[in-house]
């Protein structure tokens, strides 16, 4: 990303701004399998639902301001595949709980691109940048799914998306007690909470 092209949304935030990475993953019925402990000879079996299995969509946010000790985590679900509806029901979310002038910091998913998500963000008074294309490795929420992929969903089948649903919640609702981790899912992309995105606000 670099701050170059955050700088130029920078005037006028203050310390009362915050910086919120935005990133969309899928979820299934068919659970992500990882290498697991098992008793000596028994291999461990997790049963799916062979071809007929659905998916959802999740929206996630982690919204880092000076002054907190720790970021905020932020999540909407729905059944679709992702589209401007679905952002801009997210936005909502966010605007419920921020305040202060916000950037939101994405890829160039094409819901993100939209007129509606452009006047949304006018109409609150926040501001846009678009991650490089192809780098997920700069957005701290990618750290996110992949916990919760490599956690609690490991090796999880569920006969539906509804308790799917639930799992995710619980995770991210423990996810929020582990500011450690939050902060480190920053630094895996390269910033510091302290450091880097205080010095963002500032700048705003």
């Amino acid at each position: 990303m670099g701050e170059v092209a955050l700088a130029r949304s920078k005037k006028n935030l203050g310390l009362r701004g915050a910086v919120v990475f935005v990133d969309e993953t899928g979820f299934s019925e068919h659970p992500p399998l990882r290498r697991t402990w098992a008793p000596r000879g028994e291999t461990p079996v997790v049963t799916v639902r062979g071809r007929n299995w659905k998916r959802m969509s999740a929206i996630g946010g982690l919204a880092y301001r000076p002054g907190r000790k720790a970021p905020r985590v932020f999540l909407t679900l729905h059944d679709d595949a992702t589209r401007t509806a679905h952002v801009l029901r997210f936005l909502a979310h966010l605007r419920r709980h921020l305040r202060g002038r916000v950037v939101i910091v994405w890829d160039g998913l094409n819901a993100h691109r939209a007129a509606s998500v452009r006047d949304r963000l006018a109409e609150y008074g926040w501001h846009a940048e678009r991650l490089p294309a192809y780098a997920p490795e700069l957005n701290p929420v990618e750290g996110a799914w992949a916990w919760a992929k490599t956690g609690a969903l490991a090796n999880r089948s569920e006969s539906e998306l509804r308790a799917l649903a639930d799992v995710v919640r619980r995770a991210v609702r423990r996810l929020r007690r582990l500011p450690a981790t939050l902060a480190g899912f920053l630094a895996k992309a390269g910033l510091s909470f302290r450091r880097d995105v205080t010095s963002l606000c500032e700048r705003l």
